[in-house]
């Protein structure tokens, strides 16, 4: 018995090194736009799998405004000493390189013009050498517990906070200054856990995941669109290509506009990457 345990430790540990050998390997080589994935269509795909959605936990990809940097966070060590790495792919002269940044210390988002890195109440500024200290938002927004933060091309930044009964709020910035925030309408904040929110650039439609209408704990992708008069549309629940029986939660919209990511719990261990094409924003606007 001792050494049939210990054969099938063998095997699952070299098991562990090839998948990992196999995602390095992958990972070399990359060139040209998205890590060089071929893009999907108007049904969800995963994205660059064994690369960046892996049989692993990995959460946040953002691309930066000049699409020439992927951040996002996995895990590694998962059966050992698990830990949360920060990660970057930077494009050069056309190739991928990976780099770790370091421990996660939040969900990474960047602003409009990718000189800003938000991480909840905190943020980075970009510099000659990289990027800044940490700073805060300021006071007003001390007590909210912010998971991801997305801004407007004029400067609004939208966010969530990570309790049960979540409000989405807003906060415009007027004068150089950050307004207090204000809360978003019954429109979007309705149900729970109502989280990860990304606002289109001109703020006609935002994009978020909650719960409603189910006792199953189970985050599905909502959208409302802007009205005319500035009001905000009836939430509007994503089709089965984007919402299935798994928690399908924290889309946004590549900067090019080409492309929305999301992520997807496959199992309480997995969390995979998917992409699909933008054009299906446009399929769920009310027609008037």
């Amino acid at each position: 018995m001792k050494t049939f345990s210990a054969t099938i430790a063998i095997l699952l540990a070299s098991a562990a090194v090839t998948v990992g050998s196999q995602a390095g390997d992958a990972a070399k080589g990359l060139s040209g736009p998205y890590l060089g994935q071929t893009p999907p269509g108007m049904t969800p795909e995963v994205f660059a799998p064994g690369i960046i959605s892996t049989p692993g936990w990995e959460y946040g990809v953002v691309f930066s405004p000049s699409m020439k940097e992927l951040y996002w966070v996995r895990e590694v060590n998962a059966d050992t000493e698990p830990e949360q790495q920060f990660v970057v792919y930077e494009q050069k002269a056309d190739k991928w390189h990976e780099r770790v940044i370091g421990d996660r210390t939040g969900t990474a988002t960047l602003s409009r013009d990718g000189q800003t890195m938000f991480f909840g109440r905190s943020y980075k500024e970009r510099t000659a050498d990289g990027w800044s200290d940490f700073k805060r938002l300021g006071p007003a927004f001390e007590d909210i517990r912010i998971m991801r933060v997305t801004e407007s091309a004029a400067g609004t930044i939208f966010f969530d906070e990570a309790i049960e009964n979540s409000t989405l709020r807003y906060s415009r910035l007027v004068n150089g200054e950050r307004e207090d925030p204000k809360p978003l309408p019954k429109e979007i904040n309705t149900g729970k856990f109502n989280a990860h929110p990304f606002i289109a650039p001109d703020e006609s439609y935002i994009i978020w995941d909650g719960q409603r209408n189910s006792d199953v704990r189970n985050a599905d992708l909502f959208i409302s669109f802007k009205n005319a008069d500035g009001s905000w549309s009836e939430a509007i629940k994503f089709d089965d290509r984007i919402n299935t029986p798994k928690a399908d939660f924290a889309a946004h919209v590549t900067p090019d506009g080409k492309y929305l990511f999301f992520n997807r719990s496959i199992d309480p261990d997995n969390t995979d990457t998917y992409w699909v094409d933008a054009k299906i924003i446009e399929e769920m606007r009310p027609r008037q």
